[in-house]
């Protein structure tokens, strides 16, 4: 079960456009910050910005490999939020069901 922590971080790094703009060009593969700054109208320190809060949700890593920065997906948090929007999804699908069962009993089977 994902702790709240991990969720908050991940929401929150989630919660920008150019955090997720970053995270899905990093769904297709490693990149480096200058690959990963080109379609984004903002400075490169920006999206090292981003980058950061990236990295300190756990969502994104990195390595340093001479002057050249690599970034790669952590699946973890992502899996962390899969699950607790699936378990909620559980229980709202019961709750429609059951909110279906009432209406067809109430107004016949075409509600």
């Amino acid at each position: 079960m994902p702790t709240d922590d991990v969720l908050d971080r991940t929401f929150h790094a989630l919660a920008d456009s150019s955090r997720r703009s970053i995270v899905v060009r990093l769904s297709e593969g490693p990149a480096s910050v200058s690959e990963l700054a080109e379609p984004l109208e903002m400075s490169l320190s920006a999206v090292a910005q981003h980058i950061e809060v990236l990295q300190k949700s756990g969502i994104v890593r990195s390595e340093k490999a001479g002057r050249v920065r690599t970034c790669q997906l952590e699946p973890a948090p992502m899996r962390a939020v899969e699950q607790w929007i699936a378990r909620h999804r559980q229980v709202w699908e019961g709750h429609l069901d059951r909110l279906s069962d009432v209406l067809k009993t109430t107004y016949g089977r075409n509600a």
